[in-house]
């Protein structure tokens, strides 16, 4: 059977694969993808997407045990929690579905199947119906990555979950033991804990969410540790002796070892990338730790091969991909786009309270030599938090005192996920602390402290 031809060759229909992809047909090339699970990948099936269904079921219910405080009544609260994860799927397979019809209206081909790159320029791929080739000058990678599972820490679907069964659980934790405060840790945490699981946290590192600046870190510990989650911070999870519906945990901490028992443990200590079976190394692309390496525009030194996502280190970010995608189907189509600035991508952790940064922690600034002002403003300050019953939040940016450029925003508190992308644009537009003390933020919104922050970090702050 002659091979296919096409301009360009896209394996993974992720948030990275899919978006080149569209891009790519946009820009007149002739695109195949390739993907063996599911269109959207695990961001829109199995991660971001369903998760934050989830995480609203949650905050509805945790505001409808506050109703009073509003004025309201709601009695006999409860949740049914098959409804809760039907909703959440539900979710997602609208938006797959939205993947299918975005391909077909770019005239996109989509192959199920898993692919192999089988030579220079080719693709093999075993579909149900056998083997099919295909072949492009320019073929992208992006497999994504997977959980990480540590040896004695394995996940089996029953007493111990990854975040795919945490997302359709077998059954509602009573006693939950959550291993790694990241993003998804955390995110799961607060889903769990909100409901009425007893939760605890067991974090390797000195603090919670330990990319995050260290003062909202320990913020958001503070609000933890108020909803009743037990965090355990420079610990670790030695050893899981799996009984009858119940977990004996092994924790680490201080040099001494002690035994915890949990009915659930959900596991969530980091990904790997998904670089088996494809064929890379033969290629001649070189693997670190699981991932692909890559210059700033995603080449990976073999020509016409690129990679990425997940698959392409760190920040493992869905808008990462995506934008990675789009600069990687411009310069295939031969435009000249900008690579990316790792330092001007937001991360966003949709716990209770939500954490959102972008940019240098204040000790990041420090450690680069930078002689820093910065700022801070309390939920508890702004009378739209307080109208909202939000009173419990912080918004703190990092400038450079020389120049005046905002080397980095930190917020945790209600919708600050939805807040961090005012600071993302002024660091794109190279803002100063000046262009941000000019701009006339609207009123009563939430988005005031981001204005009273940069006021304080030049000691003007109005209203605290």
């Amino acid at each position: 059977m002659a091979a296919k031809t096409f301009d360009m060759i896209v394996i993974g229909a992720g948030p990275g694969g899919y978006v080149a992809a569209i891009r790519a047909a946009q820009l007149g090339l002739n695109v195949a993808c390739v993907e063996r699970e599911h269109l959207g990948g695990i961001c829109l099936n199995w991660g971001c997407i369903p998760t934050k269904a989830l995480l609203r079921s949650s905050e509805v219910f945790h505001l409808m045990h506050r109703a009073k405080e509003f004025g309201l009544k709601a009695e006999g609260v409860d949740y049914d929690l098959d409804a809760v994860v039907k909703r959440s799927r539900g979710v997602a397979k609208q938006l797959s579905g939205g993947i299918g019809h975005l391909f077909k209206k770019n005239k996109i081909t989509s192959i199920m199947g898993t692919a192999k790159l089988s030579g220079k320029g080719k693709v093999s791929v075993t579909t149900d119906n056998g083997t099919e080739e295909l072949t492009a000058p320019a073929i992208i990678v992006a497999t994504g990555a997977r959980a990480r599972e540590l040896p004695g820490l394995e996940a089996d679907g029953d007493l111990v979950w990854t975040y795919k069964h945490a997302l359709q659980p077998p059954h509602m934790p009573r006693k939950l033991l959550v291993i790694g405060s990241g993003a998804i840790g955390i995110e799961f945490a607060s889903f769990y804990n909100t409901l009425g699981a007893d939760t605890t946290v067991v974090e390797v590192m000195g603090r919670v969410l330990p990319v995050e600046d260290a003062e909202i870190s320990a913020f958001a510990r503070k609000q933890f540790v108020k909803q009743g989650m037990t965090i355990m911070e420079k610990a670790a999870v030695k050893q899981l002796d799996r009984g009858k519906g119940k977990v004996t945990a092994h924790i680490e901490t201080g040099g001494k070892v002690e035994k915890h028992e949990f009915d659930t443990v959900i596991s969530a200590v980091g990904i790997v990338g998904n670089v088996e079976g494809l064929g890379l190394e033969e290629a001649g692309v070189k693997i670190d730790r699981s991932h692909v390496v890559t210059d700033e525009f995603c080449r990976t030194g073999v020509d016409g091969l690129y990679a990425i996502g997940d698959i392409a280190g760190a920040p493992w970010l869905a808008h990462k991909a995506s934008h990675e995608g789009v600069m990687v189907a411009e310069l295939i189509a031969g435009g000249h786009p900008h690579p990316i600035k790792p330092g001007s991508i937001a991360g966003c952790t949709y716990c209770h309270p939500q954490v959102a940064s972008v940019g240098m922690t204040e000790a990041k600034a420090k450690e680069a030599g930078y002689d820093i002002k910065v700022g801070r403003f309390p939920f508890i300050g702004n009378g739209k938090a307080i109208a909202l019953g939000e009173p419990e939040g912080m918004v703190k940016t990092v400038f450079d005192a020389k120049t005046g450029e905002l080397l980095g925003a930190h917020m945790v508190g209600a919708e600050v996920t939805e807040l961090i992308q005012g600071y993302v644009v002024g660091r794109q537009l190279e803002t100063t602390e000046e262009d941000l003390m000019n701009t006339v933020f609207p009123h009563p919104t939430l988005s005031e402290m981001m204005h009273e922050s940069v006021l304080d970090a030049y000691g003007r702050a109005l209203h605290f």
